[in-house]
Parts: C-alpha cells; sequence; structure tokens
C-alpha cells in the first residue's frame, strides 16, 4: 500500500475515518451569502470524492458580534440550518465527513460591535473591543453551544470550536492579552475557563455521535503570549471534558512571523505537535506546511500526530488524496504556500481560487468537456501560461505539440524556484511536466519553430505563450561585464559579488535581494528557520519566542527605485511584510527615488535629491522590468495561423503567474466550444 499510515483508518470516538487527512478550514469568501452555497457545497463535494476523510468548513460564527464583518458568516437561528444542509448532504453523497468550523472573531473584527475580553485594539482592526461583562461572557458560552446543536441538526458531523490563532478564545487564554482580574482572568485556571465552559456547554446539548474539535493554540507567536506550561495544562482539560481530536494552532494573525508562507519550511512547528501528543490519550493533527503525502506520511508514522491538517493543498489539487492512495503522487498539483489567490483575495473581499489551478471554487462554470471540434494545436512556450494551455488542450481532446526554444520547462517559474524560500515552485513545473506526459502532448525542446514548420505539421491554432525577455534601460555602462540581468544571476550563469546593486524594487527586485541573502546562508532547513526568525518549539518561552539569530549572507546589498513610494508597496498584501521584514532582518539597504546616471569602475553613479552620487559596488542587477517576447507573433498571422496571445507575451508589466495559468484554461474553453 502507498503511504500505509496515511491511508490506515482512525476511530475519532463519534465515528471512525477511512485515512488520516483533514481538509483544514479556510475562508473562501462565499460562506457570507447563502445563494452561493451551492458552490461551497460542489467544492467540498469534490475534495470529500478526492480523498478527504474530515472536511473542516471556513469560519462560521456562533454569534451576532463574533462575524468577521458585518453580515458575516454565522449559524444563529433554525432558518440558517436549512440553508446550509445542501453542504452536509453533498459531502455525505461523496461518502465524507464535514465539520462546521465556530469562529468567533473577538477583536478581530471588523465592525463596530467587536468584543474581547478587554477593551485593547488589535493591531489588524480599527475598532476598538468592548470589555465583556461576565453576564456577557456567559451569553457568548451559550451561543457556542446553540450553533453547535444547530450545526447538527443541519446534518454536520461535528464541530471545529476555534481557540487560536489570536481570535475570542484565544483572546481569553493568552497572557498577551487577558489582563482582567476577575474569574475569566489572572490566573491560567481563570484565562481558561471561557474554552472549559464553551466545551462543556457544547457537550450538553450535541448527541454522543457529533464530533468535537478543539484547535488549540500551540505556539501564540506573539510578544508575552502562552507558555507551553499552560498550553499542556489546557489540552488536559479539554480531553478531560470530552474534546474528541485537538488540531494544532500556529501563531496569531498579528503575529511577525511566517507560519504558511512558502518560506516556511515544511511541517516547520511539527515538534510542537508532538509535543501536545506526548501528553493528551486523544487524536491530534499536526498542521501548517504540509503539502505532499510523503511528509505527512513520515509525520504519521513517527508518531508525531495521528492525523494530517491540510488547507490549501486542497484547493491546488482536488483529488489530493486518490492520487496519493493510488500511487500517483507525482501528478499532485502541489500547493506552492503562495498566498496569492486565497488569502491575498480573502482580505480584499475577493472570493478564494488557486494560482496553480483556476478550477478551485470555480467548478460551477470551469469544466473539462470534450471539444466540440478537435483542433492541432500547437502550443509556443514552456513556461506555466504555456503549459496550462497544452494540459488544458488535451485533456479537452486536441491534439497537442508544445514547443519550448531552451532545453528546459518552465520559463520564469524556473527562476523563481531558485529564490531561497520558494523551492516548491519546482513543484508546479513537476506537476504540469506529468500531466503532458500522461496526456501524450508531444514536446519539442531546443527548439526555435517557425511559421512554416507548424504549417507543415498541420496545425492550424497556435497559442503563444512566448513570455518575456528582462528589459535593459538606456543607462550609459549598462553593457559592462559588472552589469548583470536578474535572469543570468538566478540561473547560475553569473555569481553574485560581495557587493550588489538592485536596481528595481518591485517583485523580482526583492526576490534578487532574497537570494543574494540566503544563496549561501539558507534558512530553509527548520532548525534554522527557526533560529532565524526566533521561535522556540521545545521550552517554555512566552509565546513561543524566544531572541532571532538572523542568517544571511556576508555581502552589501542595496536596493534601488526611481519611485519615491515604499519599497515593496506593491507586494502580496499577506505575504508582504514577510519580504519587507526579511530584508531588513539581513541589512538591505534601500534608496528610493533615485535618478540612474551610469554606471562605471568606481559603481553606479545616481542623483538623489539634486546631489550626484556614486554607490560604490561590485556588481550591479538589472530588475528593470520585462518586455513581452512577440517576435513570431507577425509571421504566424501572415501565414494566416489562428494566433491566441496569453501569460507574459500578453502582459509583460508585472508578472503574474495567476492570471497566466488562468489564461492557459481560458483561451482553451474559448477554443473548444
Amino acid at each position: 500500500m502507498h503511504f500505509p499510515t496515511l491511508f490506515s483508518p482512525l476511530d475519532l470516538g463519534p465515528f471512525t475515518v477511512p485515512n488520516r487527512l483533514i481538509m483544514g478550514s479556510m475562508h473562501t469568501g462565499l460562506e457570507e451569502s447563502p445563494k452561493h452555497f451551492g458552490r461551497l457545497a460542489e467544492f467540498f463535494r469534490s475534495r470529500a470524492a478526492g480523498g478527504a476523510a474530515l472536511i473542516i468548513t471556513g469560519g462560521v460564527s456562533p454569534s451576532d458580534a463574533g462575524r468577521a464583518m458585518p453580515g458575516g458568516a454565522a449559524m444563529l437561528t433554525e432558518a440558517d440550518v436549512e440553508l446550509h444542509r445542501c453542504i452536509p448532504d453533498a459531502v455525505h453523497q461523496a461518502g465524507g465527513r464535514i465539520c462546521l468550523q465556530l469562529l468567533h472573531t473577538g477583536r478581530y473584527g471588523f465592525h463596530p460591535k467587536v468584543i474581547s475580553s478587554t477593551n485593547a485594539q488589535a493591531p489588524i482592526s480599527p475598532f476598538q473591543p468592548h470589555a465583556l461583562s461576565a453576564e456577557e461572557i456567559q451569553a457568548e458560552i451559550a451561543s457556542f453551544a446553540e450553533a453547535s446543536r444547530l450545526a447538527e441538526m443541519a446534518g454536520y458531523d461535528g464541530v471545529e470550536i476555534m481557540g487560536s490563532e489570536g481570535y475570542f478564545i484565544n483572546q481569553f487564554t493568552s497572557p498577551a492579552l487577558n489582563d482582567r482580574t476577575d474569574e475569566w482572568g489572572g490566573s491560567a485556571d481563570n484565562r481558561q475557563r471561557l474554552a472549559v465552559e464553551i466545551v462543556k456547554a457544547v457537550k450538553a446539548v450535541v448527541s454522543d455521535n457529533f464530533l468535537i474539535i478543539f484547535r488549540i493554540s500551540l505556539l501564540d507567536l506573539v510578544p508575552k503570549g502562552t507558555p507551553w506550561s499552560e498550553v499542556a495544562s489546557l489540552a488536559k482539560k479539554l480531553e478531560a471534558e470530552g474534546v474528541h481530536l485537538l488540531n494544532s494552532g500556529i501563531g496569531w494573525h498579528e503575529s511577525r512571523v511566517p507560519t504558511i508562507a512558502s518560506m516556511v519550511p515544511h511541517a516547520a512547528f511539527k515538534d510542537a505537535t508532538s509535543r501536545l501528543k506526548s501528553i493528551v490519550g486523544i487524536p491530534v493533527a499536526v498542521t501548517n506546511r504540509i503539502n505532499m503525502p510523503d511528509q505527512a506520511e513520515a509525520l504519521l508514522a513517527e508518531g508525531l500526530a495521528d492525523m494530517a491538517t491540510m488547507a490549501r493543498p486542497w484547493l491546488a489539487d482536488a483529488n489530493w488524496g486518490v492520487k496519493a492512495e493510488q500511487g500517483h503522487a507525482e501528478e499532485i498539483n502541489t500547493c506552492i504556500g503562495c498566498n496569492q489567490a486565497c488569502l491575498d483575495h480573502v482580505f480584499v473581499g475577493k472570493s478564494v481560487t488557486c494560482l496553480v489551478n483556476p478550477y478551485a471554487l470555480n467548478e460551477h462554470k470551469l469544466q473539462v468537456v470534450p471539444a466540440a471540434v478537435p483542433k492541432s494545436i500547437a502550443v509556443i512556450g514552456g513556461g506555466v501560461a504555456g503549459m496550462s494551455a497544452a494540459v488544458e488542450a488535451a485533456e479537452r481532446g486536441h491534439k497537442v505539440s508544445l514547443y519550448e526554444r531552451n532545453e528546459t520547462l518552465g520559463g520564469q517559474f524556473l527562476l523563481a524556484a531558485a529564490i531561497p524560500g520558494k523551492e516548491d515552485y519546482a513543484q508546479t513545473l513537476r506537476y504540469f511536466k506529468a500531466r503532458l506526459a500522461a496526456l501524450g502532448v508531444t514536446v519539442h525542446l531546443g527548439v526555435e519553430v517557425t511559421a512554416q514548420d507548424l504549417k507543415e505539421a498541420g496545425v492550424s491554432t497556435v497559442i503563444l505563450a512566448t513570455g518575456v525577455r528582462p528589459r535593459v534601460p538606456e543607462l550609459p555602462g549598462v553593457e559592462r561585464a559588472n552589469v548583470v540581468r536578474y535572469d543570468q544571476l538566478l540561473s547560475g550563469e553569473v555569481a553574485p559579488a560581495s557587493s550588489v546593486a538592485v536596481i528595481g524594487a518591485g517583485g523580482i527586485g526583492f526576490d534578487v535581494c532574497e537570494f543574494l541573502l540566503h544563496c549561501d546562508a539558507p534558512v530553509t532547513a527548520t532548525k534554522d528557520f527557526l533560529q532565524h526568525w526566533g521561535i522556540d518549539c521545545e521550552d517554555d518561552a512566552q509565546g513561543g519566542l524566544v531572541k532571532p539569530q538572523p542568517q544571511h549572507a556576508h555581502r552589501r546589498i542595496v536596493l534601488c527605485q526611481r519611485s519615491t513610494t515604499k519599497p515593496g508597496k506593491s507586494l502580496g498584501k499577506t505575504t508582504g511584510w514577510i519580504h519587507r521584514t526579511a530584508l531588513r532582518m539581513g541589512g538591505v539597504e534601500h534608496l528610493v527615488g533615485v535618478e540612474y546616471l551610469r554606471i562605471d569602475d568606481e559603481g553606479l553613479w545616481y542623483r538623489l535629491d539634486g546631489v550626484e552620487q556614486c554607490l560604490a559596488v561590485e556588481q550591479v542587477v538589472l530588475c528593470s522590468g520585462q518586455v513581452s517576447e512577440l517576435g513570431l507573433q507577425e509571421s504566424l498571422i501572415e501565414a494566416g495561423l489562428g494566433v491566441h496571445v496569453i501569460g507574459g507575451a500578453d502582459k509583460a508589466a508585472e508578472l503574474d503567474a495567476k492570471r497566466a495559468i488562468r489564461q492557459g484554461v481560458d483561451v482553451v474553453m474559448a477554443l473548444s466550444a
């Protein structure tokens, strides 16, 4: 059997699950409106059919005050029961189990009715919370019980009580925030009272067949947070009160430590879960940055946990579990931890999807159906846009040939995978290559194809995905040997010098700086990562934080930009702060609002505030934008071929893999209708 521990059954008490895979909670942007519940039901149904034994929904509030936003998702009345019923029904039809996550946001809510243990305002919310009275706390406890009763009526198999990530319950349990002096604050027993009383209240109103999961904060990752001794005492109390499963919670939303982004090593916080498992007798689940079955199998086989919770990997591939169980792990479309189409979408009010899988949460409008008239299609360009289009076309029955002038597929994604912390980007290339082979796409590498070649091959339609080339600015001295393009540096064609100026502070400029910091001082090993960011998974440090021990290369790096905006302003909503912090920790200097003048033996000359100066560096790296590669377009059109341009060839500014992969799907759908 492939991955025997992962695919062994587990008795959770109320019921037995056939494998150890949990699809963890993630907000999709659809929970707020019942008109989208059909989409949500199909999304969850497909994941249950794809091998997720237990699914946990996005957060649903048990009370009006606990909503994430005005009109946010809540389970309050029997009318909500009827609206929700289609979701567990769909999962059950696929043979799965599903739990409703009860998420009370407390002071993290974005509305004026927010409440908490104290009136201290959260740094990520514009609203000051109301500090609850003892009577008001009892009302919130009762709301958890009522929401659980309603969830069982709706057909859910259980609830996950969200007790981590800095939300309402965590705002009581953690000494970082709870400064109350009554029976709900002060001692650890008093601060933990809310969590214990909620579980008691829930147990009193649900049946013995109803699963109760508690997501416990193992590492708050905030100053003066919960020490391990208190985590352990709370876990034992929850077990005693009848919780069936403890799920790992890592970090608060206001933590200044990355916990799920791509630079976090796989299962970086597993030791915290292992400690938890060693002190309780109920199953525990490990989470955070587990994206492939060999990782999950190793964790469970070693006895570090009983189940593996993954959320975004199920966005990336609805059939993750089936592929793993059947021995086709190489065909799993792997989550790369980019956040660009999931968390970044949530925080700007967009519905969630996935950069590497545009079908995620678009199942209602994106379906693979055979082409009405199969065509002979040539895809020119083997980056992610071209590979996406080639796979999509082959799946719909077209005859497909893919041409790439280099000897390796991947394009700009291949360069991205060279950035320390973005190694998982290579998994996307592995996935596409596996799909191309499985679908019988003819791949031509190292070929400069011409319009005449395609005409002779009987091609009628061309998808032009030739990507971009780095833009070289018109600057005196730019042709010198000490000036290199970012692609030359990242591909290993040119070695980094000991002092470097990086021209251009967009996403590629930041990536190049991280490459320069860590290409010869990596922090990709778990031990190095934890030391680098100051995370303690083994002792009793408050909140799991200790003094960081940054590791980086001993070279001078200066990031330069012409604009006067804050460096990194255009980076991802949920990951930009990590990249800015990483550069600051590495001592990267910033020059903002500069006018580039020339490059010579002395270095990079520029003008700032009217004063001409020289940046004395050995090397200048150009990250000054890209230009679309469209050299073939005119000859293809003149040859009478139908030409469709996608990816960087279509739009070079601000390279966007999310757009490129989705364009590959969309262009083929249009051609197949």
